[in-house]
């Protein structure tokens, strides 16, 4: 069983479509005791940080997701779902986030003002196909992106794939013991975005400790 954070601020409709298209037993969670019990968890998102993270609290996703941290299960975060892990967020004057990945989420700044923010479409990630959710997916892939925030991440080791875009050069995707998160959008990225999720389905994340 997969479970899907259902916090007030995820995409859960295309998501849980692409993981039932792909054989996927899903279950929209709305609250912490409704995941508690799922093989996987994924912990989508759009919308701003602070509402985010209001509707995790409220709902004890926070202490869900350092407990499934620590015990080792699978977790697949997802835009919004991603910045969130981080230890803070510029976004709405800024806040403090979960802190299960160190770093921090910043506002994408260009001199040139013809450059658009957010960053919207497809790019391409680069990678060095370690990570197992990159199985049969080469590096320079594009992908799907709606973002105007981007991670910084406090450890090199952490960042599993990275994009450019004006110029700015930038964290895409990071991995931690069982946690994967993509900055871009899986369940809108055609086939590549399948076959990660696949992969996901698929994966035997190694313990935290």
């Amino acid at each position: 069983m997969i479970a899907i954070l259902d916090y007030g601020a995820g995409n859960l409709t295309s998501v849980r479509l692409a993981l039932n298209h792909l054989g996927a037993e899903t279950l929209l969670a709305a609250s912490a005791s409704d995941a508690a019990h799922a093989d996987k968890i994924i912990f989508p998102g759009v919308g701003s940080a602070a509402s985010g993270m209001q509707g995790l609290r409220a709902r004890k996703f926070d202490a869900l997701l350092a407990d499934a941290f620590a015990a080792g299960k699978p977790v697949l975060s997802i835009c919004l779902g991603m910045q969130m892990l981080f230890d803070t967020s510029e976004e709405d004057g800024g806040i403090d986030a979960l802190g299960l990945i160190p770093g921090v989420i910043r506002k994408f700044a260009f001199a040139d003002f013809d450059v658009k923010v957010p960053h919207i479409g497809w790019n391409t990630v680069e990678h060095d196909a370690k990570h197992p959710l990159w199985r049969n997916i080469p590096s320079g892939t594009a992908f799907y992106f709606v973002h105007s925030y981007y991670a910084s991440t406090a450890n090199a080791s952490d960042a599993a794939g990275s994009t450019e875009y004006a110029g700015c050069r930038f964290t895409s995707v990071v991995a931690k013991n069982n946690f994967f998160a993509t900055q871009f959008h899986p369940e809108r990225s055609g086939k590549a975005g399948m076959t990660l999720l696949k992969n996901f389905l698929e994966w035997e994340a190694p313990k935290c400790c």
